[in-house]
């Protein structure tokens, strides 16, 4: 028997970032990996006209700020399915604050911004910051209405560079709490 998603390794080979793919790139409905039940389930439709611009998942074995596994926004020139690890490079990440949907109050939800190894077309790609301020302002965008219905009440605090996105990571990583054996 497989391990859960979310118990999987953090980090890979020669520094690999693992993500698990929730919502794979052009999906017009939310996914999300339920631990429970160990499998991806519907987390809810995007507003009318909405798609996800690229993969979107977590990094397993991570503790973010708002208790859930880190999340990742995987840009390449193809797409993945929900389940399915991709062995990353992190060029940065997008720092957002939200209101906790229950108890309202305001807490960090940052998103890592990675690449797959195997991309042929971000191979020249080191940083956010390469990417342009159009990608960028979109990506912005994209997860401001994403949430328009949610009232989570998101902003957008920055772009974090590939060294201080590694340093969010490493923070996650070290926070989780080992699983039970």
């Amino acid at each position: 028997m497989s391990p859960p998603l979310e118990s999987l390794p953090a980090l890979g080979a020669e520094g690999a970032v693992h993500v698990v793919i929730e919502t794979p790139r052009g999906s017009a409905s939310k996914f999300r990996y339920d631990t429970e039940l160990g499998a991806i389930t519907l987390s809810r439709p995007l507003p009318a006209g909405m798609t996800y611009p690229a993969d979107w998942g977590f990094v397993p074995s991570t503790l973010a700020a708002d208790g859930d596994p880190l999340d990742a926004l995987v840009i390449w020139e193809g797409t993945s399915y929900p389940g399915v690890v991709l062995q990353c490079r992190v060029i940065g990440a997008l720092e957002v604050e939200q209101a906790n949907a229950t108890t309202r109050a305001r807490e960090r939800n940052d998103r890592l911004i990675a690449v797959p190894l195997g991309s042929v077309t971000m191979q020249s790609v080191g940083s956010v910051h390469d990417l342009t301020e159009r990608t960028r302002a979109e990506l912005e965008h994209f997860f401001a209405a994403a949430v328009t219905f949610e009232h989570k009440d998101l902003k957008i605090l920055g772009w974090l560079g590939p060294d201080e996105a590694a340093r969010l990571l490493r923070m996650a990583t070290t926070q989780r709490a080992p699983s039970p054996v």
